[in-house]
């Protein structure tokens, strides 16, 4: 019961770098597509654009992100192979 108790907080452990990482990712990813577009944007119209326009764009985006609730109905597909893969190891090691 113990050891069960363990894995789980090694898995929630895992999960939640997992979810910070894919976080952060997102965030970049999300700042560089304001940037593709800004960059688009100008090209069509051949006019510069301001830099306050695109800080604006990108903080009302980060503060999106930021949203817990929209970030919780995220569907996430994770491949559970590596898992079982670390489990078997683990249950080698604990048999030896």
């Amino acid at each position: 019961m113990l050891s069960r108790l363990q894995e789980l907080r090694r898995e929630e452990e895992t999960l939640l770098r997992v979810k910070a990482a894919l976080h952060d990712q997102l965030r970049r990813l999300r700042v560089e597509e304001l940037a593709l577009q800004s960059m688009i944007r100008a090209g069509e119209e051949n006019v510069p654009v301001p830099l306050p326009a695109l800080a604006e764009d990108t903080q009302q985006t980060l503060g999106q992100m930021d949203n817990e609730a929209v970030i919780n109905q995220t569907e996430l597909h994770l491949s559970l192979q590596d898992n079982k893969e670390e489990e078997e190891e683990e249950e080698e090691e604990s048999d030896s």
